[in-house]
């Protein structure tokens, strides 16, 4: 297994694990998720792969170079107010690893993997959101060492 930048080529197994992920999220927030679809199109996953702050990571066999797993990220500029500390993140907004190949240490290579490429370019920090109810997730990122920073709360109207 390595990890190297996303590729044009990737795209078909991106979105079949893209719809692994967005599943997950429609059993969990049916009211949120629609089931059936997937966060992003062929054509906008060609835009992304394009841009240089959203960089996509995927973790791939060496020898036959199949797509087994992905992070997509987006470099950030914090802060959010002119009260806070100026910094970049390094923020994961997906990473999944494919449904057949999970537990074999994939999800932590693509996490280290960020990690390294946070710190080579001057990041602060790695960060990403875990919806509720997701508590595999959560005990992973936890395991890897993640602390919650702040929480985002709601109020159904």
């Amino acid at each position: 297994m390595r990890i190297r930048r996303a590729e044009e080529k990737d795209i078909p197994r991106m979105i079949a694990l893209l719809s692994q992920v967005l599943e997950l999220h429609a059993a969990l927030r049916p009211d949120i998720f629609i089931s059936g679809t997937t966060k992003y199109s062929d054509e906008e996953l060609r835009e992304i792969l394009k841009n240089e702050k959203r960089p996509v990571y995927a973790a791939v066999t060496e020898d036959t170079d199949e797509l087994m797993g992905y992070a997509f990220c987006a470099i950030e500029k914090q802060p959010f107010a002119s009260t806070m500390v100026p910094f970049e993140s390094i923020f994961i907004d997906d990473l999944c690893v494919a449904e057949d190949v999970r537990g074999r240490g994939i999800g932590k290579m693509l996490f280290e993997y960020v990690k390294e490429e946070g710190r080579r370019l001057g990041c602060y920090e790695v960060c990403l959101n875990v919806w509720e109810g997701n508590d595999s997730a959560r005990r992973f990122y936890e395991h890897l060492g993640m602390k919650p920073k702040e929480t985002q709360m709601e109020y159904f109207l």
